[in-house]
């Protein structure tokens, strides 16, 4: 059973109105927040400190970022996986596994406390089942890692690195694996959470100190806070119905940024979903994050 919702405090930040704000990762070197909109291809850049937004146009749609430890960031974008130099705005291209197949981009993303970058592909015309998950190591090194997703999203990792979660969205399931953080292999497949009867599904996540699992319910209009055991522990309501990641970020690491999205808004609900788009901070979740990793290539 569902708790009712808790009350926090949930700030409109930033009206960004993104198509598909994705991606939040919280920079502590700069303490910045970084995030992308994928089909308006962009990299962003807020700065609570001064209220500074900078934007880097993409290429092309660009599902997920991750920080380098040389600088600038690692991506996952249509046609594979990028660098990106935010002194210039260049891309370079690491891997491109799925060349062979034009009608698959990459989508969630994230790095491991190793230094590798995870990225997982679907198929976003016609939504079959032919996604995979890959894992980027920092000598470029691409791996084939799972199969068979409609659209990958919610990785994770617990904070002692044993298990690695990844949500198949369109499923109504997330995944969990046995993780090891010396090879960056994965084992024993086993269901984690279900969001079959319920309102939304679960886009994408991250993990707190506690290893609690926090998650966008798109379509659901809310986050949701998750035990280690995938038991539903807490409700948040947003003012739009389309969240779709969060990460945990600030100074402390104790504020929860929310992304949201314009596109999935029909016409009928345009008039009541005025921030839309928007970027939000919800304040008050008594636990903090975990220092968000970079990849070392």
């Amino acid at each position: 059973m569902w708790q009712a919702y808790i009350n926090m405090e949930v700030e409109c930040i930033l009206q960004a109105h993104d198509r598909f704000g994705e991606s939040p990762v919280w920079s502590s070197t700069e303490a910045a927040l970084y995030w992308v909109d994928v089909t308006s291809p962009a990299v962003r850049r807020w700065r609570p400190s001064t209220g500074e937004l900078r934007t880097w146009p993409m290429p092309e749609d660009i599902g997920s970022i991750g920080l380098r430890r040389a600088g600038g960031l690692i991506a996952g974008m249509r046609s594979g996986l990028y660098r990106i130099d935010l002194a210039t705005g260049a891309v370079a291209q690491v891997a491109a596994p799925e060349t062979a197949n034009p009608d698959t981009r990459f989508n969630d993303g994230k790095c491991d406390r190793a230094g590798r970058f995870w990225s997982g592909t679907l198929d976003d015309r016609n939504f079959t089942p032919i996604g995979a998950l890959y894992r980027l190591d920092a000598d470029g090194a691409c791996h084939r890692m799972a199969d068979g997703f409609v659209l990958v999203n919610g990785i994770a990792w617990s904070p002692d690195d044993r298990t690695m979660y990844v949500a198949d969205s369109r499923r109504e399931v997330v995944h969990a694996w046995d993780f090891d953080i010396a090879s960056g292999e994965i084992d024993n497949q086993r269901p984690f959470i279900s969001t079959e009867d319920i309102p939304g599904r679960v886009d994408g996540a991250t993990v707190d100190r506690d290893g609690c699992y926090w998650c966008a319910h798109v379509r659901g209009g809310e986050v949701a806070q998750y035990d280690p055991d995938g038991q539903r522990m807490r409700r948040i309501r947003l003012p739009v119905r389309y969240p779709l990641m969060c990460t945990f970020g600030g100074a402390a690491l104790d504020t929860l940024f929310v992304t949201t999205s314009t596109a999935l808004v029909t016409p009928e609900e345009a008039e009541s979903q005025p921030l839309a788009g928007a970027l939000f901070a919800i304040h008050g979740t008594d636990t903090q994050g975990i220092p968000e990793p970079a990849f070392a290539g």
